[in-house]
Order: structure tokens, then C-alpha cells, then sequence
């Protein structure tokens, strides 16, 4: 019987340039593998998704805050991505606003609604500028107070 597992290690031994990057990769501390995946994101435009929901998103607040920290030296020359956060939001403008929470998140419903609640509250981490008046402009229009950071 063969194992998924196993036809992984075919594809990197039929490629040694891939079996040299997974070595490497293998030997990284947990710093420098975080430092690698940053790197990779910001090369490659990959976004930050929100992983488990709602439930995750305030365990990745101290880190996110402890990584702006960081990246608030180097940022001063010209910024191009950008932190969105949700400060109000009008009372009659509820429903609205948890839907478009709910579309631009990816959370349920229930979370949507949570997060909303809980304002004021990080929407989402590295996007880019446009992308990111395009947000706030169709938050505003909702009766949302965002905020571009």
C-alpha cells in the first residue's frame, strides 16, 4: 500500500534543486521560517486570509502588532500596503455592515455580526493601497467609520 506521503518524496528526489531548497528549508529556526514566509508573501502578492475564522483572528492581533512595530522603521520611505480597521458604524447600518464584513472576511454570519459588535477591530493586514480605498470607500457608503493605517 502506498502512503500519500511517499509520493512527495519521489517528486523532490526527481528534482535536486528542490530536494537542496527543502533541505535548507528543514534546517530553519521557527524565526526564520516565519521571516521566509513573510518574504514569500510580499514577493509573490499572496494576501493575508483570515485562517479559522473568527476564533483565530484575536490570537493573530499581539503578533500583528508586534510585527507593525517592526515594520514602521523601514516603511517611512513610501507605503504600499496598508492595515484597514473598523472604528464605528451607524446603528441603522447594522445588517449592512456585517454582510459586507462577512463577503470582504470570509467569516460566517454569526462571526460576522461578533466582529462587527467588537469594533473597533483590524479588518485585514497588507493591502495594497487601492485595493484598500476600494474597501473604504464601500464601507463609508454603508455607514462604517474605516480607517486606512
Amino acid at each position: 500500500m502506498t502512503r500519500r506521503y511517499n509520493s512527495t518524496d519521489a517528486a523532490a528526489a526527481a528534482n535536486p534543486k528542490i530536494s537542496a531548497i527543502v533541505d535548507q528549508i528543514s534546517q530553519l529556526t521557527l524565526l526564520e521560517t516565519a521571516d521566509l514566509v513573510a518574504s514569500l508573501k510580499s514577493r509573490l502578492n499572496i494576501p493575508d486570509l483570515p485562517v479559522g475564522g473568527f476564533a483565530a483572528a484575536p490570537a493573530a492581533a499581539p503578533a500583528a502588532a508586534a510585527a507593525e512595530e517592526e515594520d514602521a522603521a523601514p516603511a517611512a520611505a513610501e507605503k504600499t500596503l496598508f492595515t484597514i480597521k473598523l472604528q464605528s458604524f451607524d446603528a441603522g447600518s447594522k445588517p449592512k455592515v456585517i454582510k459586507e464584513v462577512k463577503n470582504l472576511l470570509g467569516l460566517s454570519l454569526v462571526d460576522s455580526k461578533k466582529f462587527v459588535e467588537s469594533a473597533p477591530k483590524l479588518m485585514k493586514e497588507s493591502v495594497p493601497k487601492d485595493e484598500a480605498e476600494k474597501i473604504i470607500a464601500t464601507m463609508k457608503e454603508l455607514g462604517a467609520v474605516v480607517v486606512m493605517e
